[in-house]
């Protein structure tokens, strides 16, 4: 944990060789998903149980065109379960917004797909990249990818019960041996999709070793739809290689940008906005908490943002006393005043 907090800050200093004299920045300009028009070419990606409304609404005053919610359960929809829809809220999105289903029924996801509309969705994504072993077994994530016709037939029965535009998040396939995600992707946009959000590692890889976006780009050369690379996009100059280079048509930022929402805002203009003081941190860390704290409420709100702080804290030297303290804090209110207070201590700046 402590080495990928330590990547996570080093990637706020790195990467910042942007080229000079360029008339236009691509990740600023607009593109479309289907009728919808997204403002820019940086995106908030779904993420299983991180992407609420409080998440979407940061990753939107950092600058994202779009903001994609957690994974929704179909099933959960259909039955009416009340956690599940109050997943499905979106009165406090200010800006475009995808909700992603999973689940491998088409015609539980048609009939999720037309609850998600109604609750003012603008864009339906379909889930067949989640890894995790208790999604899989029931076919659904990235279990959808060992046989691309039970992937189209979810396509095709949300496309018919919705007039939004639906699309895919796919990985590369299950395992490297097997995986085909050309004929995947051909078959879901043949299917309807109106995009596909790809990343290039497969299920059983999970998040080891660095992506490799030389797939992503024989797949944005295979389909008529816009492709959204995601998958260790972590520096502006990276996220300018994949759309100059890749040729995709936007770049969706997941875990790069935990702890760190001024990526999202870095990627969009191409210059540098995070702090390096920790005062401006914290002041981040209690807007998004008081958010976090109206859409889950105190206590799940601050077991939720207990994994925040460590992504937050990369690379400045907080004694371990005073982050065991924090991760213990009862409310958020108190867990702000503890950071506060480390704020203070003059002597407290970024590792070297």
């Amino acid at each position: 944990m402590r080495k990928r907090m330590n990547r996570s800050f080093a990637s706020r200093l790195d990467g910042w060789d942007v080229p000079h004299g360029r008339s236009s920045w691509p990740l600023a300009q607009p593109f479309a998903i289907g009728d919808v028009t997204i403002p820019n070419r940086v995106v908030q990606p779904p993420l299983a149980g991180i992407a609420n409304w409080a998440f979407r609404a940061q990753s939107r005053r950092h600058g994202v065109g779009l903001a994609v919610s957690e994974m929704v359960s179909s099933h959960g929809v259909v039955h009416d379960n009340q956690r599940t829809n109050h997943m499905l809220d979106t009165g406090h999105d200010d800006g475009l917004v995808s909700i992603q289903l999973f689940g491998a029924h088409p015609h539980v996801m048609a009939d999720a797909a037309r609850r998600a509309a109604d609750q003012g969705a603008d864009i339906l994504d379909i889930n067949m990249g989640c890894p995790v072993k208790k999604v899989c077994k029931t076919g659904a994530g990235a279990a959808m990818l060992t046989d691309p016709e039970v992937g189209a037939r979810v396509v095709a029965a949300m496309v018919a019960a919705v007039d939004i535009p639906v699309t895919v998040k796919m990985r590369r396939g299950l395992t490297p041996a097997t995986s085909d995600p050309v004929t995947a992707a051909r078959r879901f946009v043949d299917a309807g999709a109106a995009a596909i959000f790809f990343h290039p590692r497969t299920a059983s890889e999970e998040y080891t070793g660095r992506a490799d976006h030389s797939h992503t780009a024989e797949l944005v050369a295979a389909v008529d739809v816009p492709v959204i690379a995601s998958g260790d996009i972590d520096t502006p100059l990276e996220a300018l290689r994949i759309v100059e280079e890749v040729g995709a048509s936007a770049v969706a930022i997941g875990r790069p940008a935990f702890g760190n929402p001024w990526l999202f805002a870095e990627v969009l203009h191409g210059d540098r906005r995070a702090p390096s003081e920790l005062s401006d941190v914290v002041d981040e860390i209690a807007r998004f908490g008081a958010d976090v704290r109206d859409a889950l409420g105190e206590t799940r709100g601050c077991a939720y943002m207990r994994k925040f702080y460590p992504w937050y804290l990369a690379g400045f030297d907080v004694p371990g006393a005073e982050r065991d303290e924090l991760m213990i804090a009862p409310t958020l209110d108190h867990a702000i005043a503890l950071l506060r207070q480390l704020a203070t201590q003059d002597a407290l700046q970024p590792a070297s």
